[in-house]
This record gives C-alpha cells, sequence and structure tokens, in this order.
C-alpha cells in the first residue's frame, strides 16, 4: 500500500502520520521526490481503513500495491536509486563499466589487468575468488587469497573491486569488498539474501538461470526487507532451448525492469553468449536499450585463463568495446 501526500505539507505532519503507521505495526518506506512524497507500507495492511487514512487532511491519494514487490516496486519510490559504490554511481544518468578477469589467478595478472581496464574507462574491477564451478573438478578460485590480490589491485588502482560471494560463513572476508556478488546460481539462496540484508553494502544482484523478472524482484525483496536497499541488478542472460549461445541474453528485462523498480540495472554479456566475439555486439545493443552498466570478463592472455577463457576479451579488445559503447551512449542521450 502506499499514501500519496499532498504538497505544502510540513515534516512534523508527516512524520505524525509515520509514528502512528509504524504503531501499526507496519515498515514505513518514505520516499520524497521534486513534487510527489509517497508513503509505502509494507506489512499487515489489511487492518488499515483506506478511507480513514484517505480523509486525513495530509493524504492526497491511498493505493494498494498488487505486486508482492514492495520495496523494489516503483511505485514505492518513483525516482532512480542512485547506488554509490565507493564513490562510483550507478543508476538515473549515470553508467559504470565493471572489468575484469572471470577468477584471479596471480598477483601479477590481476594488477596487469586492472591498470589496462581502467586506462580503458572501467571504473569498477572485477574477479572471482571463490568460483562456482558446474564440475567439482574445475579450478574453484584462489578463495581468500584471491581476495587478498583483489585488494591489492584495489590499492595499486583505486578502482573498487567487484567479487562473487557463495556462503555466509565468508561474509568477513568480504568485508573490503566494495561491491558484493550474488550469482546467478545463489539467487534464490533466501538464507544468503537475508544475511545481505543486515550489512550496510552494495549488493549485485544476478538474474537466475531460469527465473522470471518477478522472481529476481523478490530475491532483491528479500535483501532490501532486511534493511539494505544498495541493489544493483544484473541481467546475464537465461537458460533456454538456444544451444549456439551459452544462454540467452533477455534484453527486453532492461526497460520493463526500469518500468518496474527504480533499482538499477546493468548488463553481462560475456556470461550471456559464453563467446567473445558476441560481447561487443551485445555490450551495444545493451547500452542502446538503457542499462545503467556493463559488466565484462577481461583476460590478459584468453587463450590460457583458468576459468572461461572462451568469453573473455583482451585488454586491447575491451579497450575497443569500451570507446565504442561511448559513441552509443552519445547518440542516446540526443
Amino acid at each position: 500500500m502506499i499514501a500519496i501526500i499532498r504538497q505544502g505539507v510540513n515534516e512534523k505532519q508527516i512524520d505524525s502520520l509515520i509514528t502512528w503507521l509504524e504503531s501499526q505495526n507496519l515498515s514505513v518506506h518514505l520516499s520524497k521526490g521534486e513534487f510527489t512524497t509517497i508513503l509505502g507500507l509494507v506489512g499487515d495492511t489489511s487492518k488499515i481503513d483506506i478511507e480513514l487514512l484517505e480523509n486525513l487532511e495530509i493524504v492526497e491519494k491511498v493505493k494498494r500495491i498488487s505486486e508482492p514487490f514492495k520495496s523494489a516496486n516503483r511505485k514505492f519510490h518513483p525516482n532512480d536509486s542512485i547506488i554509490d559504490v565507493s564513490g562510483v554511481k550507478i543508476g538515473g544518468d549515470n553508467f559504470a563499466l565493471i572489468a575484469g578477469p572471470c577468477s584471479v589467478e596471480s598477483e601479477a595478472q590481476i594488477i596487469d589487468i586492472a591498470k589496462r581496464v581502467k586506462a580503458s574507462g572501467a571504473s569498477l574491477l572485477r574477479g572471482g575468488a571463490f568460483k562456482p564451478r558446474t564440475s567439482p573438478y574445475d579450478f574453484q578460485g584462489l578463495q581468500a587469497d584471491g581476495l587478498e590480490l583483489l585488494k591489492l589491485a584495489k590499492r595499486e588502482t583505486g578502482m573498487p573491486i567487484v567479487s562473487e560471494i557463495m556462503n555466509t560463513n565468508h561474509l568477513e572476508l568480504f568485508e573490503d569488498v566494495d561491491l558484493i556478488q550474488v550469482g546467478a546460481r545463489n539467487m534464490q539462496n533466501f538464507e544468503l539474501l537475508k544475511e545481505l540484508g543486515k550489512i550496510n553494502k552494495p549488493i549485485l544482484l544476478k538474474r537466475g538461470l531460469a527465473n522470471t523478472m518477478k522472481e529476481w524482484l523478490m530475491s532483491a525483496e528479500y535483501i532490501m526487507a532486511g534493511g539494505n536497499e544498495n541493489i544493483i541488478l544484473c541481467e546475464r542472460g537465461i537458460r533456454t532451448f538456444e544451444t549456439y549461445t551459452r544462454n540467452t541474453l533477455d534484453l527486453s528485462a532492461v526497460p520493463m525492469l526500469k518500468e518496474l523498480s527504480h533499482l538499477p540495472i546493468i548488463v553481462d554479456p560475456s556470461h550471456a553468449s559464453g563467446i567473445s566475439r558476441l560481447v561487443k555486439p551485445m555490450a551495444l545493443a545493451s547500452t542502446a536499450c538503457g542499462a545503467h552498466g556493463l559488466m565484462i570478463e577481461v583476460h590478459n592472455d584468453p587463450k590460457n585463463a583458468l576459468c572461461d577463457g572462451a568469453q573473455s576479451l583482451t585488454p586491447a579488445e575491451f579497450d575497443d568495446v569500451a570507446k565504442s559503447v561511448e559513441k552509443i551512449r552519445e547518440v542516446t542521450a540526443l
């Protein structure tokens, strides 16, 4: 349920109404726009008398929200959320490039890639330390040592770092990770999502392998229900009957999610296609349809990468993509 406040109402009146609503065992989300102030009510709103609420002098209108996701809903929060990741803003008119290897392999590797992607315009460095792999015999990442190498690269370049968490037991290891990624396989790991809701750190929430947009937003809702509203959505392709590409990149999710939710959404064209030569056209298409950023895998020696070399760009290829993306952004801004 949302209550739209009349213009010209003073803060004391709004605070008084919020206090009363909270006394009804409701959680109240205050959203102030340039012209509209909205109170989003979360909880058992069936006990609230809508007519009574609408008849209050400061209330213009009351609406029930039919969608099961509340805090993530644009009706609750009409303005775009802008997520600050250690000084890098994502959302609204802000666009960010996240780049780096699928897996951190060595100090020399991660620092070399970090310097080169930063020079090409990337503002955040990604790197896998804990790697969820289909086969238990594949490289599982350097784990805690990988996170330490990422922090070295951060000190060397000043770039905020992004890495994937797989287990609630690892939360302490991620204290210095600027943007914690929840991978596709863990999108519905609800116990993990609940714990991430308790921390004050941005979360990059990837879409599950075969999940609907509603299910994806409900996973975001799990995190937000715990109090953490710093969420960035990431479209990374979904599993379909197509076999020529690793996944099917659902770019319709970008404009659709921008209608449904205020949360920023970026696209990962690397995991979507699984083929490096398809990354550039998919990155350009993602930019053109309104994504707030891109997450691209870059490796200085893709042929010998320990993980996902087939979908990784070289630093020179990434530089070309970054320049082309900027041209698309210039065109779409007209």
